[in-house]
């Protein structure tokens, strides 16, 4: 079935696909220019997510702009349903000013992420609230299977009274690299139908709107950049941990890809432990220890199945044994290379998601920062290395963020910093 927005002219646009490393954009501090409106409706929008309410007075001095240059531009964005007004201030002196926050109904984008064991998206509002959500565990679902899993998404979410779908503005996809291409245990051979199939021609036979595709790791970050704590922290590395291990850079607020598109990729380092012999294994990746079909298998060698992330939830006694050691197990590869980061790069923070349930991510970034205290004497505050805001389903609200990112995001995302 195909599914077409209602004609609408602020929310209007031709359907395209964009990758998300060509549309990157240089960096500006607010401009009162005109030609700069866009930016300025860009950074006015983030310092109102990341302070609001926040009154227009404030506003002039988060952003730079002259206060007749932010009075216009609120003054559009309200009209344009992209604001609303929280209350009145009474200041002692002067005229009452009125409070401004996002409209969570302003906006509205799709994220979609395929995994290896999984296939989720969501619905995501312009305040970064999810509406709706449809999620199937399933073990490498080919094309086909994943074609009918979007066009069953996509009629659910888009009935009526779940989300204004006139002012739906795109749709994110977030999936590992080279899907087809890593040959895994357990992998039917019509997986690699991957390698000839362009995802966003399968979208767009169930959606009319602008597809924008992304690494599954990368999205999360960019995601936890815009939504989550980047919101107040200017570097950080996101590790990812889901069917595979990824991570992702943001440096001085924005995702930092490396000369050939590939920062991050910590699961691809060898399992060499500089402190402990017995974790080093030659030939051996930490994406083949750190991915939880590792932590499925323990369980199971234990006599225990489970095969869901919903699973780890409700353990006994003998579960949690099996689920400590592999957090221990864990820690132990992951704060190596974390501690070179740290080293390397200077973070603010180091945020770990995926789809871990939330008590459990706790629980090893308590060990990795444990390890890290342990094991190194910093001369300065180290980064602590904490649970990202946007956890369980991170790469797919990391995916429902690129639309947003697209068309009112800013590249830059530090003029949301300046307040506390």
């Amino acid at each position: 079935m195909t599914i077409r927005h209602k004609d609408s002219a602020q929310f209007r646009r031709s359907k395209s696909v964009v990758h998300a490393e060509e549309r990157e954009a240089p960096s500006f501090s607010g401009t009162n220019i005109v030609v700069a409106g866009d930016h300025n409706r860009r950074i006015t929008l983030q310092a109102i997510r990341a302070n609001g309410p926040v009154r227009r007075s404030e506003l002039a001095r988060l952003t730079g702009l002259t206060p007749p240059a932010v009075f216009r531009i609120t003054n559009t964005m309200l009209d344009e349903g992209l604001l609303q007004v929280a209350g009145r201030v009474v200041p002692p002196r002067g005229k009452p000013a009125n409070n401004l926050v996002i409209n969570p109904d302003g906006a509205f984008a799709l994220g979609l992420n395929i995994d290896r064991d999984h296939l989720t998206m969501v619905a995501l509002d312009f305040a970064g609230r999810t509406r709706a959500r449809v999620s199937r565990e399933i073990s490498f679902a080919d094309p086909f299977q994943t074609e009918q899993f979007i066009e069953g998404a996509v009629a659910e979410i888009l009935k009526p009274g779940v989300i204004d779908s006139t002012r739906l503005i795109g749709v994110g996809i977030a999936m590992p690299d080279e899907l087809g291409n890593i040959s895994l245990e357990g992998q039917p051979p019509l997986y690699h139908e991957w390698n000839h199939t362009r995802i966003e021609e399968v979208v767009a036979r169930h959606l009319d709107a602008p597809v924008f595709v992304e690494n599954d790791a990368a999205a999360a970050a960019i995601g936890e950049l815009h939504f989550g704590h980047g919101l107040k922290a200017n570097s950080f590395f996101y590790v990812l941990i889901s069917a595979g291990l990824g991570g992702g850079l943001v440096i001085n607020g924005q995702y930092f890809r490396g000369a050939h598109g590939r920062s991050g990729e910590i699961g691809f380092l060898p399992r060499f432990h500089p402190f402990r012999s017995r974790y080093n294994e030659p030939g051996k990746t930490l994406g083949s220890a750190i991915l939880l079909n590792s932590l499925y298998q323990q369980l199971g060698d234990a006599g225990i199945h489970v095969d869901a992330p919903a699973g780890l939830e409700d353990l006994g006694e003998a579960g949690q044994a099996c689920v400590d050691a592999w957090l221990d197990q864990t820690a132990e590869y992951l704060y190596p290379p974390l501690l070179t980061l740290m080293c390397g790069i200077d973070p603010d923070a180091v945020f770990i998601g995926g789809r871990l349930p939330e008590r459990l991510v706790d629980r090893l970034c308590d060990r990795v920062n444990m390890k890290l205290s342990m094991n190194m004497d910093f001369t300065w505050e180290r980064p602590p290395v904490v649970r990202a805001a946007m956890a369980g389903d991170a790469a797919a609200i990391g995916a429902a963020i690129l639309p947003f990112k697209d068309r009112f995001l800013p590249a830059d995302t530090r003029v949301s910093l300046v307040a506390g």
